[in-house]
């Protein structure tokens, strides 16, 4: 069913989790398009942004954020357009990044929304590099991770928005930098169009000793993105006080449980002591100023325009092609920032 203007369609959560989500996890829901009110409006979703932390948004568990509620729509930032405004600021046809979620319409009184204007070049990139995955690689590599010429830098999921992203900023602060991905084409991508010095593809029966052979000096900043395996592979490399900035841990995101295998609480936290290393967890929205998000902006702008960063997106069409899209993503499946084309 195609977007209308009509109904509106929301994926809301059915029942919670244990694992992988499932056909019984997510469930699509149709409701009269609402009307706003004084100092509200009314958007619609063109399109939408998959990112993994939503997995833990369908667990009632404590976190940053409240989880979704049994029967709510599963969070979300999206591009949508303004159908009908109340709210001075804001008029029919401007362009807006909004919190509005897995649906075709939502009503908001412009709280946390930022317009981007009338005709805005590539809007969906608000949702990637422009948006809460750019800043989360550029904030947490150059605040956290403090990379400095010569230094080897690692990154996980090197080809996803938020890889790809620091390996290329890295470049530009003279580091030698090394990714890890799944696989042959993703690793060429990673190497020939975004100029990494070498990428490991973690799929490889001999991966942990690759990535030894890629770092002979060692690692000085690991931007941590996966966990599992691959963070495994990198604790015997970290170098005295390497940096390792968490910003996700997507290996383990539908574990019902403790993951199976050896206890490695003991290696993490031996090497954490033994080598001096900086890890530190970070919310890209809560962590850092609005002077560092300027920063980002700016930067990022002009890397963008000067073709010093490139970047790829994964586009799916259909709202109704989401909770598939989302269980790829969680998988690896995508190859670029993962966002669903709802209403273009």
């Amino acid at each position: 069913m195609p977007q209308t203007s009509e109904i509106n369609r929301q994926i809301v959560l059915n029942e919670r989790p244990k694992g992988e989500p499932d056909a019984n996890t997510l469930r699509m829901t149709t409701t009269e398009v609402p009307v706003p009110g004084a100092n509200e409006m009314l958007v619609r979703t063109v399109y939408l942004s998959l990112d993994p932390y939503m997995r833990g948004r369908m667990n009632d568990a404590k976190s940053y954020a409240e989880p979704v509620s049994i029967g709510g729509v599963i969070t979300a930032q999206v591009v949508a357009q303004v159908v009908s405004s109340n709210l001075d600021g804001f008029e029919p046809g401007d362009y807006v990044l909004s919190g509005s979620g897995w649906q075709d319409y939502a009503i908001t009184d412009g709280t946390e929304v930022m317009n981007l204007g009338k005709s805005p070049e590539n809007p969906s990139w608000a949702l990637g590099i422009l948006g809460m995955p750019g800043y989360t690689a550029y904030a947490g590599l150059l605040k956290i991770g403090e990379p400095k010429p010569g230094e080897t830098v690692v990154v996980a999921a090197a080809a996803g928005p938020v890889g790809a992203t620091v390996g290329q900023i890295a470049k530009l602060k003279g580091c030698r930098v090394v990714g890890i991905a799944g696989g042959a084409e993703k690793c060429a991508h990673i190497v020939e169009n975004l100029g990494f010095d070498a990428c490991i593809d973690h799929t490889a029966v001999d991966f942990a000793d690759q990535l030894k052979a890629a770092c002979p000096d060692g690692i000085d900043v690991y931007f941590e993105n996966v966990g599992g395996k691959v963070l495994y592979a990198v604790l015997p490399l970290l170098n005295p006080f390497a940096r390792v900035p968490v910003c996700g841990i997507v290996a383990w995101y539908n574990l019902p449980g403790l993951p199976d295998g050896p206890d490695m609480g003991p290696a993490i936290m031996g090497t954490l002591l033994r080598m001096k290393v900086k890890m530190q967890g970070f919310i890209i929205f809560d962590n850092f100023t609005r002077e560092v998000y300027e920063e980002f902006r700016r930067d990022m702008m002009g890397w963008l325009q000067d073709g010093s960063i490139k970047y790829k997106e994964h586009m799916v069409d259909g709202l109704e092609n989401a909770p598939d899209a989302f269980n790829q993503l969680l998988s690896g499946g995508n190859f670029g920032k993962m966002v669903v084309n709802v209403g273009v």
